[in-house]
């Protein structure tokens, strides 16, 4: 099998069980998302040289918790005390929750893009390595999940046009860098990327994000025009902020000298190679969502 068709195959295969997950249940986006976590955990581990197993546990249980706690707190709340007889209150204030979570994903946010320009991996401590894995990796991936709750209720429509402007970015940055890109937008860490692919990639995914809205959020007519302006402004997060996030990427492989982060995905990589920009949006994304919240 050439390595074409199995780019278009894994490809296929990926954005099929994406799709059916986000749009079966709430239930099932979460448990892929979870499958997809540990599949991470597993990459950026071997990229940063730190040990696996304690990581994975610590990122599963750290998950699970906020999801259910989150989420599912009464249904916790009554499983724990029924299986333990015990008479806990598990009630949390979600809202202080979000926003620890929140602080700490954009704190390490602001170190990666300074690691991206000044720092070097091998330099950097546990400490610094288990930080790194907490605010870039396991963080985004919990707001991933609530960012499909918009500011109300599980919408499957926002996390999916979310995606669609993600593609869409990724898509014509590459046709547009290849074909009329000429001056490189960061060479040391990747080559192949351009100025004009970067700016082209924006463009289109702006008319994803207007197209998004129009046709297939389709908000009522007295808030059309406030639904474009919330979707143009994600895609220009999205255009700018993923970039930065594929970047940031790249730069933890070069350091690790490899290409992909992982195989399981035949001729795209690992699953951080397919959600590098995403997780690094996520938490902006979800900032973007609480200030809506509380201005509407």
């Amino acid at each position: 099998m050439n390595e074409t068709l199995k780019r278009a195959i894994s490809g296929a295969i990926y954005v099929i069980l994406l799709i059916s997950s986000i749009l079966y249940s709430t239930e099932s986006f979460f448990v892929l998302f979870g499958i997809f976590l540990i599949i991470a955990i597993y990459e950026f581990c071997n990229l940063i040289q730190i040990n696996k197993i304690p990581s994975i546990l610590f990122g599963v249980l750290l998950y699970t918790t906020v999801t259910l706690l989150s989420c599912y707190n009464k249904a916790t709340t009554t499983f724990v005390n029924r299986t333990f007889n015990t008479h806990l209150d598990l009630s949390i204030n979600v809202k202080q929750l979000d926003l620890i979570l929140l602080v700490i994903a954009l704190v390490v946010s602001i170190k990666c893009i300074l690691f991206l320009f000044y720092d070097k991996i091998q330099k950097s401590s546990i400490s610094s390595k288990s930080l790194y894995l907490l605010g870039y990796i396991i963080l985004p991936f919990i707001f991933i999940t609530k960012i499909s709750f918009g500011i109300k209720d599980y919408n499957p429509k926002i996390i999916i046009g979310l995606f669609i402007i993600i593609w869409t970015n990724d898509t014509f940055a590459f046709i547009v860098g290849k074909s009329i890109g000429k001056n490189k937008l960061f060479e040391r860490i990747s080559p192949k990327k351009t100025i004009e692919g970067f700016i082209g990639g924006i463009i289109f995914a702006i008319l994803a994000g207007y197209l998004i809205s129009k046709y297939y959020i389709k908000a009522s007519p007295e808030f059309s025009s406030t639904s474009i302006m919330i979707w143009v402004t994600i895609a220009l997060i999205v255009g700018i902020m993923g970039t930065i996030g594929d970047l940031i990427e790249s730069k933890f492989k070069r350091i690790a000298g490899v290409k992909d982060s992982g195989k399981i995905m035949p001729g795209h990589g690992g699953i951080l190679d397919r959600l590098d920009s995403v997780i690094f949006v996520a938490p902006i994304i979800f900032l973007f969502y609480q200030i809506l919240y509380y201005v509407s």
